[in-house]
């Protein structure tokens, strides 16, 4: 009788050893420490109920230390299953290294478009590599109470635009709005790349100029920098020296009326201010009266497979779940700025956001001129269009000049694929 219960005993302790060893954890590696909350709180719970056995360990680095840490990660053999992907070459150039895997037959593929799938894509649009998961869209944050109280409406042109940083500065209670040029990628990522494809016209000029049928150096190029030089008047004392975290704060802090913003702010701003005042967003004015309007509407991130990971089938379980319109939904809601690319619409519940989105109605959507092929030799385009956006609205560079520059180191290294 002793002998069959503890027989019995060992069996029941084998089997729950074992089905404690079959418990995997993927591990996911990320840029976006800002989230480590709500994956903890929201994502990883909401996967891990529905699928028992399989642990997910959100693990992110430093935004500026990313890429340094996961190429580091990689090449030694220690980064995680699943890779949060930047969008077109950073990625793509993991992809050619073979350090991530080929996701074209993932079924959850089919609720992308083309263009959702197009950043994380080879350039001939053959091989998928990472699960499209957000988009951000660019445009202005303003304080609502302070526009109540000056009577200000938001603008639709360029000259109404103007007009309205001009009562802003004459009445003298707020910064008409809240940028600096000490960060540079916030000149260019907030100022040139948020009102630039109005005058490029979107998708248009962005392939006009990876074909070479238009230069850095046209005026549809041009006609932004000259706007921006125009903004020096409106930031405020020592802009020139004001870093990303200080426009933050000189906004959520009610000092500036205005925000040149990424809708990735709206997340942020809301518990900052904490109901201290309401905000609002328009789109960025269109040059004239009657043109059509056009978005940044950014592919912003992704998630792929670590080509060396040790639990393929697990990791591509939880890829097809964040490929789902159940994930989209949660993922979306969870984090208000970054924007569904899944194909199944997502009801958004923050009213900011849904102002953000509601301009895919009527604007026409694009991305970051800089991002696709065009950064992929020295002199960077992405990063000498920081430096050029950032002289231009300190004045250290004229409109003509930097786009002048940018031009000839673009020519120095890229053949157009003439079409």
């Amino acid at each position: 009788m002793t002998k069959t219960i503890r027989l019995a005993l060992l069996a029941s302790t084998m089997l729950g050893t074992a089905a404690w060893a079959e418990d995997v954890t993927l591990t996911v590696e990320s840029w976006r420490n800002d989230d480590l909350a709500i994956w903890q709180d929201k994502i990883i719970p909401a996967f891990e109920a529905a699928n028992p056995g399989i642990k997910i360990n959100f693990a992110p680095s430093a935004p500026p230390e990313y890429n340094a840490v996961l190429n580091s990660k990689l090449d030694a053999g220690s980064a995680g299953d699943l890779i949060t992907c930047r969008p077109f070459d950073a990625s793509l150039e993991l992809f050619k290294k073979g350090k991530l895997a080929d996701l074209t037959d993932l079924a959850a593929m089919a609720n992308f478009s083309d263009v959702a799938k197009s950043a994380w894509q080879t350039d001939d649009g053959k091989q998928t590599f990472c699960v499209p998961m957000a988009s951000v869209i660019h445009g202005f944050i303003y304080n609502k109470n302070a526009f109540a109280e000056l009577g200000l409406e938001p603008p639709k042109t360029e000259a109404e635009f103007f007009a309205l940083l001009d009562k802003i500065k004459e009445d003298g209670t707020y910064i008409p709005m809240a940028m600096g040029t000490t960060d540079q990628w916030e000149a260019a990522t907030m100022g040139y790349q948020n009102i630039g494809p109005n005058y490029w016209k979107g998708e248009e000029g962005r392939k006009a100029l990876l074909a070479g049928t238009q230069k850095l150096t046209d005026e549809a190029w041009v006609a932004p920098f000259r706007q921006l030089a125009k903004w020096k008047d409106y930031l405020g004392d020592g802009f020139e020296a004001q870093t990303y975290p200080d426009s933050q704060n000189l906004f959520t802090l009610g000092r500036a009326a205005i925000y040149p913003a990424g809708s990735w702010e709206i997340g942020v701003f809301g518990p900052q201010i904490g109901g201290a005042f309401e905000m609002g967003a328009f789109p960025p004015p269109v040059p004239a009266e009657g043109d059509k309007c056009y978005i940044s509407d950014h592919t912003d991130i992704g998630l792929g497979l670590n080509a060396a990971t040790k639990h393929p089938e697990e990791a591509r379980k939880f890829l097809e779940w964040v490929g789902s319109p159940e994930f989209a939904e949660l993922y979306a809601n969870a984090l208000p700025g970054f924007f569904s690319l899944n194909s199944t619409p997502v009801e958004m519940q923050d009213p900011l956001a849904k102002e953000f989105v509601s301009w895919r109605q009527n604007c026409e959507p694009t991305i970051r001129s800089t991002y696709q092929i065009l950064s992929r030799g020295t002199p960077n385009l992405e990063n000498e269009t920081w430096t050029a956006s950032a002289n231009v609205i300190t004045g250290a560079e004229t409109p003509e000049a930097a786009a002048e520059r940018l031009q000839k180191g673009l020519a120095s290294w890229y053949e157009p694929r003439q079409k």
